[in-house]
């Protein structure tokens, strides 16, 4: 172990219990003090194992078997005591709820710090820190059980940021944050990095986020380290020589298009944009720029109908304020916004989880306000943001049999083609619990789907997926809308709303701020805008897709090429 090294794995292979393939094979994995690392990989690749391993859970929580060692500062793991080590390891799970202990923020920010036997001046000092540097001051007071998705998730971390371990392990921080969040939470991680030294491990999908802000990225396949890159901008350029997904929008877009430089960010694209206009004489290709070609079943039969909604919780919170949507047959409406912006509780109204404090919900021709919610069951279909809430049986199989079985749907069901569309081939006989988060919520959208609704609400789908698996799921839920089912996704992940989505419904404090057709509302942004479309913001162009960009970028290149053997002939 080299002097500066915090963390030190050697030869470690795990097996979780009545497991015969490895979650870990073979791991030597070196971190020195202050490095900020980054883990990428595929749904089921390692990489949530590899963090319990470093925290010391494996196998002492989870079980299993396990071969090799982990050290912190040359010091086996096994032998900490784990009073010491909670101290100087600090981890945060994709789940927030299964972190969660206390009935109130403040006392959620407070239990470890008190467990630990701080003074109590010194206790309140940094809850009152921590709750400043996430923006979470206003809510010290509320009920956990009262928290959105995102602002549990930021709970979460500042609870083990509060206890200033020396080394931070963080699995998808930001998966339940909107955009602005989640620039502010890698923002506040990396500050804590670079200003107080914190040793920090991000396990992260959405790397259009976060791929620049790490010292290294290390990428994971199948329990194994595949690719151990120095800086990010070797990894990007492995990712693209092996065809891997795990690279950020813009370096895939240039790459595709044969530049030999891989940017990693808005500016460094920028740069090469401004470079390749200059030597095409500063002109881009003629026309408006490429537009989406909107849905052949647009002006389908209306399925949803909401006029003039309002909801208020029982604690006085107002949710949605006079929210008025229209989603036909073959529309795939994206609904974005802050956290607590009032998402979840629409879709939970729509669903007729909530019913309407006022106003008009009909869904399916019936008034929502009066319709049992057993008699949608197999019309409506729901998945909620966590997948576990969906799963009562042992094996997926069985899962997906009882749905179409309550819903009096012939069975035994052939799933195989749906799982293998989600990417989970061979999983029909797996406990869903045994799964990886990514793959949870995959099976949680099969039974969902398994009924085949007409309409479908998705809240979160893209949590936890790597990028093949969000491809995949994308055009799937594409499949369905030509097929005439109406697709309404909540959602963070800006990235995949531009490319799959149709219509863009932005909410803020309960009221829909903007809505349009997804070049309208997607561009022009700063947070609520994909890389692509920031990339050429200054040009006449209003661009969302990848395939969009590639268009302009080859026209571009074409154009130069042209120009270049005119000036050679002549």
């Amino acid at each position: 172990m080299a002097p500066l090294d915090l963390v030190e794995i050697k030869d470690l292979t795990y097996f979780y219990p009545q497991t015969s393939r490895p979650a870990l094979e073979d791991i030597n994995l070196s971190v020195s003090a202050g490095q900020f690392v980054l883990v990428v990989g595929g749904s089921g690749s390692g990489k949530t194992s590899l963090l319990r391993a470093v925290a010391g859970l494996i196998p002492a929580f989870y079980g299993g078997t396990v071969a090799g060692r982990v050290y912190l500062q040359g010091e086996d793991i096994r032998n900490i005591p784990r009073r010491r080590l909670v101290q100087q390891v600090g981890i945060v799970f994709q789940d927030p709820e299964s972190q969660l202990v206390m009935n109130t923020l403040e006392g959620e920010l407070a239990f470890g710090l008190e467990n630990l036997g701080l003074d109590p001046a010194l206790t309140r000092r940094r809850i009152v820190e921590t709750a400043a540097a996430l923006n979470l001051g206003p809510y010290l007071s509320r009920p956990v059980a009262q928290l959105s998705g995102g602002l549990k998730q930021k709970a979460i971390l500042g609870s083990v940021l509060a206890m200033q371990p020396r080394v931070l392990l963080l699995d998808e921080p930001t998966s339940q944050l909107d955009p602005m969040a989640g620039e502010e939470i890698l923002a506040a991680i990396r500050r804590l990095n670079e200003e107080n030294g914190i040793t920090v491990i991000l396990v992260e999908q959405r790397l259009e986020r976060c791929f620049h802000l790490a010292d290294r990225v290390v990428i994971m396949d199948r329990g194994r380290i595949v690719c151990d890159a120095a800086r990010p901008g070797e990894a990007a350029r492995w990712a693209v020589r092996t065809a891997s997904p795990f690279v950020p929008p813009l370096a895939r877009l240039f790459a595709g298009e044969g530049w030999r430089e891989v940017p990693l960010t808005v500016k460094e694209g920028l740069r090469l944009l401004n470079r390749e206009l200059s030597r095409a004489g500063d002109k881009l290709p003629p026309g408006e720029g490429p537009l989406a070609k909107k849905s052949a079943l647009a002006g389908g039969t209306p399925l949803v109908k909401v006029k003039d909604l309002w909801f208020t919780y029982p604690n006085g919170q107002e949710a949605l304020r006079g929210i008025d949507l229209t989603v036909k047959a073959g529309d795939f409406t994206i609904i974005m916004g802050e956290n607590a912006a009032g998402k979840t509780t629409l879709l939970k109204v729509l669903r007729g989880l909530l019913k309407p404090g006022r106003g008009l919900v009909r869904v399916l021709g019936r008034d929502i306000a009066r319709t049992p919610v057993e008699e949608l069951a197999g019309e409506i279909g729901y998945l909620s943001q966590n997948p576990d809430d969906h799963f009562f049986l042992p094996t997926v199989e069985e899962e997906l049999n009882y749905t179409r079985k309550k819903l009096g749907l012939p069975v035994p069901f052939d799933a195989g083609e749906m799982l293998a569309q989600l990417g989970l081939a061979g999983v029909a006989g797996k406990n869903p619990r045994d799964l990886s988060q990514g793959e949870r919520q995959r099976v949680a959208l099969a039974v969902v789907m398994a009924a085949s609704p007409r309409v479908l609400l998705l809240d979160e789908p893209t949590r936890g997926l790597d990028y093949q698996a969000k491809r995949d799921l994308g055009e799937l839920l594409r499949r369905l809308r030509e097929q005439g089912q109406a697709i309404v996704v909540v959602t963070h992940d800006v990235e995949f709303a531009a490319e799959y989505g149709e219509e863009i419904v932005l909410l803020s404090a309960g009221r829909v701020v903007a809505r349009g057709e997804k070049h309208e509302v997607l561009t022009g942004g700063v947070f609520y805008s994909p890389q692509v479309s920031r990339l050429f913001q200054d040009t006449p162009y209003r661009v969302v897709t990848l395939e969009e960009g590639r268009q302009i970028l080859r026209r571009l290149r074409q154009g130069r090429d042209s120009k270049l053997r005119r000036e050679e002939i002549l």
